[in-house]
Formats: structure tokens, sequence, C-alpha cells
């Protein structure tokens, strides 16, 4: 399927890739804690029909240098320029800290009708890097709505690596120890996906070395279902990693400071696997019968 891209300075950083001919559907893209416009992703979701628009939601001008106190208003901006060019369908997909933006933006905006979470929290966690004052300490929240912080979870500082200097560190259980230590501030900081009416893909590894994002995601999929509430579908593999690959995807290289778990292949079958529920859920039916 052939796209048209359009490059996007204001109000942020971005790209649009929309398929020639357009879309009913549209998706928001969000990267991780990289806060990188994720063009070849929403080069392959245009290719499969939807109308992508990737942002640059945090380190570009006006914007927190690191993920804190980002304003949730970033993605609710990124749904009013889609629904305002009529687009009969809004998703959001993230990844990671994206992922967690993706679903509290979704609990507080009606208008998103599905979410995708890659590696998905089922908690607000404190922030990762500096705000606006240029400070990453003391800690705040990732997020704010309305200028207001969410409550999240602080990190234990007494945590320590068990890998030597100079190899990939991973830090899930830096996430599992401090959710033990702050267990009280735990509730508050619960990502209330059952108040969401959009439906919620979940795609999570077993293997995932940054933090337990299949447990996350399991514990996602309980409070949605005993809420009777929206559908949600939880995609897994216990041998997949932090990452997704998705067919057509070109796999990252591995990163030189964090160890994210699983391997090329597991993180590529897990893609696969989530792909044609990615179709369904984003697309809604709306999408043309050969897309994907």
């Amino acid at each position: 399927m052939e796209i048209v891209e359009r490059v996007w300075a204001e109000p942020w950083e971005g790209l649009r890739c929309t398929p020639v001919g357009g879309s009913a559907v549209g998706v928001v893209v969000l990267s991780g804690s990289s806060g990188r416009v994720e063009a070849a992703r929403a080069r392959v979701l245009a290719r499969a029909g939807f109308d992508a628009l990737t942002i640059r939601w945090f380190g570009g001008p006006g914007q927190p240098p690191g993920v804190c106190e980002v304003p949730l208003e970033t993605f609710t901006a990124a749904v009013d320029l889609l629904r305002a060019d009529g687009l009969r369908r809004v998703g959001l997909l993230g990844t990671s800290k994206g992922a967690e933006a993706a679903m509290l933006t979704a609990v507080r905006d009606p208008r998103v009708d599905a979410v995708v979470a890659l590696a998905p929290t089922s908690l607000v966690w404190r922030n990762v890097g500096a705000g606006l004052d240029g400070a990453d300490r003391p800690a705040r929240s990732s997020w704010t709505w309305r200028g207001r912080p969410l409550p999240f979870v602080p990190m234990d500082e007494s945590w320590t690596s068990a890998e030597p200097a100079g190899v990939p560190v991973a830090i899930r259980g830096w996430y599992e120890q401090s959710e033990r230590t702050f267990a009280a501030d735990v509730p508050a900081a619960r990502i209330p996906v059952e108040r969401a009416r959009a439906e919620l893909l979940l795609v999570a590894g077993g293997a995932d070395a940054m933090w337990p994002s299949l447990p996350y995601a399991e514990r996602l999929r309980e409070r949605r279902r005993a809420a009777d509430g929206a559908r949600t579908v939880l995609v897994g593999d216990p041998a997949a990693g932090h990452r997704v690959v998705f067919p057509g995807e070109v796999p990252p290289p591995p990163s030189t400071v964090f160890d994210h778990g699983g391997t090329p292949a597991a993180a590529a079958r897990l893609g696969a696997a989530a792909w044609p529920h990615l179709l369904d859920v984003l697309g809604g039916g709306l999408l043309p019968a050969d897309g994907g």
C-alpha cells in the first residue's frame, strides 16, 4: 500500500503517515522512554491501512527533557488532530512508558476507541529524567492531568544491580523491589483501565528484563474483567522480552545500557502473534479488506 508522509514541527515534532486515498482509522504511535519519533513503526501501520501519527512527547522544544510531569494533554492534543480530520475511529499505540501514557489518556479521554499497550505497566511510576526545571530529584510523577501530578510509586534507591560494570543492566528487580518497598503507594498509583471505554490489546513478554510487563498485563486484564469492562485481549510469550517486533519491522540493535530480556526471535514471534489482534482492535472492522 502506498503512503503519504507529512512532517510535523508544531505543536510537537512528529510524522504523519497516511495511506494514499486516506483511512477511516487513526492511531497515535508513542515511543517508550527513548522519546523518539517512531517513524518506522508509523510507516508499517500506514501500509496496513491506518492513518498513523507519531510524536515526540518529551525532549523537544517546550517539553520536559525527561519523562517527568509530562502533561497527558500532549496526547489528547494528538487525538484532537486526528478527530478534527473526521476519522471514524482513533486509537493509541504505546511501548513501555508510552503504553503507560496511552492507557492513562484513554481513561481520561472517551474519544479514544482502542489502545495497544506493548510491554505495559499496571502502575504509574516516578519520573525518568528531568522535568522542566532541569532537575530529576526529588521524585515526581511521570504525568500530570489538568496541571496536577498523578499519584505514583517511587523507586527504591537502595537497589543495586547484579550485573558487573560495563554489562547491560536488567532493572526488572528494581521495579519489583520498589513495589514492595512502597506498597502503601501502590493502590493510588494503579492505572484504572477499568474506567476506560477503549478496547485494549496488551502485548507482553515473560522474559522482560526491564519490568515485569507480563504480570502487569495480567493484572490489567483482570481489573477489566472484574469491572465487566470493554474488550480486552492479552497476547503474551514467556520467552519474549521488553521489545515487540511486528511483521515488516526491522529489529532494533541490542542496547548497550539496558538488558531488555528475551531474544530477537521471541520478539518477532510475539509481534507476529499480536499483529492480527492489533488489526482487529485498532481497526474496529473499518480497515480495507486487504489491510495488513
